[in-house]
């Protein structure tokens, strides 16, 4: 089979986000000029870069209390500053409760019921027990092709590891099991893994 996105693709579903898998999910939190708190999820995230580390996600839908975008990004560009959440297996029912289109101010925390801490190095909450947050502060955000598509890059300035996820000195992510997002409501969780070594290392 073959299609042009522009002349649709004839299955019950859109099959793009589903060829595009498995996704990282970058559990956004941020706090807006106000002082209230945002958590949502975005499948449109990954790490960039390593000196200086850097991450991106994107948002491409809105709503109509933000006009052109979400309250996620909204926040961003008040603030400058975001966190990113790691989601784990054990997480992925309060995660969801925070995908909910909800007003904006409502306290994903508060709906889901995840207990918030503060940041180190920026003013924003994080998910405490979450198992890695990343502190990030904005670099830019880049409008793209389509009227609600914006990525959003971040310097990463401030790691934190929850102790339990660390083995023999490396983050073992079997510990926790990382959540990811396949096509149509389907996720997946990470749990085995195995080392494949490059040529000449």
């Amino acid at each position: 089979m073959f299609y042009r996105p522009e002349d649709g693709h004839g299955l019950p579903h859109n099959p793009f986000n589903a060829i595009v898998t498995p996704r990282p999910i970058g559990w956004i939190s941020t706090r807006g000029r106000d002082g209230r708190d945002n958590l949502a999820p975005y499948s449109f995230f990954n790490a960039v870069a390593y000196v200086p580390p850097q991450v991106m996600f994107a948002s491409t839908s809105a709503k109509e209390d933000r006009g052109d975008t979400k309250d996620s990004v909204a926040q961003i560009r008040e603030t400058g500053v975001f966190c990113v959440n790691i989601v784990e297996y054990a997480m992925r029912d309060a995660m969801n409760a925070t995908s909910a289109a909800l007003p904006a101010g409502t306290d994903e925390f508060a709906e889901a019921g995840l207990e918030k801490a503060q940041c180190e190095t920026i003013d924003c909450p994080r998910v405490a027990a979450a198992p890695a947050n990343l502190e990030c502060r904005l670099t830019q955000i880049v409008q793209l092709p389509g009227a609600t598509n914006f990525a959003v890059f971040g310097e990463v300035t401030g790691v934190h590891m929850r102790d339990d996820c660390l083995r023999d000195g490396t983050f073992d992510v079997t510990i926790f099991q990382p959540l990811a997002r396949l096509g149509y409501m389907d996720y997946a969780r990470v749990t085995e893994v195995f080392p494949i070594r490059r040529p000449g290392h």
